[in-house]
């Protein structure tokens, strides 16, 4: 069957190859070009009183963070094992040991209670992952990492444009990680963003992002050379990828209203499906405020979730699962551990269904898709 309704398609806003043709024209390409110090300036004026640097990924981002942490071989990290590889990998390459724990049934976030029960002497950092754009109960995690003086990085990767409370995801733990990939809310192809909250990293994280040297410093005439200082890498972004973020970020409330119109209209059609227990939709705690960046249902069971991707198909909609728990892979199981139960982390890997959302699906293929997913439960 002719694919129809695709997962994802990347919106563009209008201005983008203007953005880009303007950068040729301008002539740096390379980065920190004139777009990639506007993209900059707006996410420093989005996250007030942090510092923000535009990096190549949210991959790049994370990596940065175990520099700018100076993590090193012995040092534990806990993290979700339901979340994508670099959450873990950008620690294990610093040789810190990942100790999986397990994610809430509500959210799909970090189980508060399974951190605590982790923490050991040797941890050195809680990474949380703001799953489908909504918040870790963030007052407990940081209340956790004051009282055992532990670091707290916040993968937001799937969260621009969230809150918790009234605060902004990624500024709220010491470091935190944007993505810009096209699978995202806002896009550039590939790119990412290190927020960082903690004033004392700024200056190391410059130089971290320039290869380990003080180029940063050089480019704004504060000193007459630059040379090597300490660990780094070229964590940049072209200044094309710039420019296409810019015109992205410039629309990012249309884009996250848009997103949030079509999430509401699949949750208001299907919470008949969940009412009559075929399956369980996206639960959002109060203190989040999410930017709609996946709609997805729960199946009760592997079976029936690998059968309603099938029906789907037939009918032109392309619907997928999603992570693989890394506490199961042969990379996890050589890089990290459990701690307490993966209950819930293996049972939303094997039954999860994420549904097309995206500012250019039209709510009448919203209501296309819910209609399909309905009659297949036989509502």
């Amino acid at each position: 069957m002719t694919i129809s309704i695709p997962f994802n398609r990347p919106f563009l806003t209008g201005n983008e190859f203007e953005y880009m043709s303007q950068a040729v024209v301008y002539g740096q390409l390379s980065g920190d070009g004139k777009f990639t110090r506007a993209a900059t300036q707006y996410l420093n004026e989005y996250y007030s009183g942090s510092s923000s640097l535009i990096t190549h990924s949210c991959t790049a981002a994370l990596e940065m963070c175990a520099l700018l942490l100076d993590i090193k071989p012995g040092d534990e990290v806990i993290c979700p094992s339901y979340t994508f590889v670099s959450t873990a990998n950008a620690f294990v390459l610093r040789g810190a040991h990942i100790i999986f724990v397990d994610i809430e049934s509500p959210t799909l976030c970090l189980d508060i209670d399974e951190v605590q029960r982790a923490i050991s002497k040797r941890t050195k950092a809680i990474v949380a992952v703001h799953y489908a754009g909504v918040s870790c109960d963030m007052d407990r995690l940081l209340s956790l990492c004051v009282e055992h003086n532990i670091h707290l990085v916040e993968d937001a990767a799937q969260a621009f444009g969230s809150y918790y409370k009234s605060h902004r995801l990624g500024q709220l733990g010491q470091l935190g990680t944007l993505s810009f990939h096209e699978t995202k809310n806002i896009v550039a192809g590939e790119g990412g963003s290190i927020i960082i909250n903690e004033s004392s990293l700024t200056h190391s994280a410059e130089i971290i992002r320039e290869k380990g040297t003080d180029r940063s410093l050089f480019m704004k005439g504060e000193v007459d050379k630059y040379t090597w200082r300490q660990m780094g890498s070229s964590f940049l972004p072209g200044d094309l990828v710039a420019a296409f973020l810019l015109a992205q970020l410039n629309c990012a409330d249309t884009i996250t209203n848009m997103r949030l119109q079509r999430w509401t209209r699949y949750l208001n059609n299907l919470s008949v499906g969940q009412s009559q227990d075929a399956f369980r939709l996206p639960q959002i705690p109060s203190y989040s405020s999410h930017n709609a960046h996946m709609f997805y249902v729960l199946c009760h069971d592997n079976d029936t979730r690998n059968s309603l991707i099938h029906h789907l198909r037939e009918h032109g909609i392309h619907a997928v699962f999603h992570y693989i728990p890394l506490h199961s892979s042969p990379a996890g199981l050589s890089y990290g551990s459990t701690c307490g139960s993966m209950e819930v982390t293996n049972r939303v890997s094997a039954t999860i269904v994420r549904l097309p959302i995206y500012p250019d699906l039209t709510l009448d293929q919203v209501d296309l898709v819910c209609d399909i997913v309905l009659k297949y439960f036989g509502l």
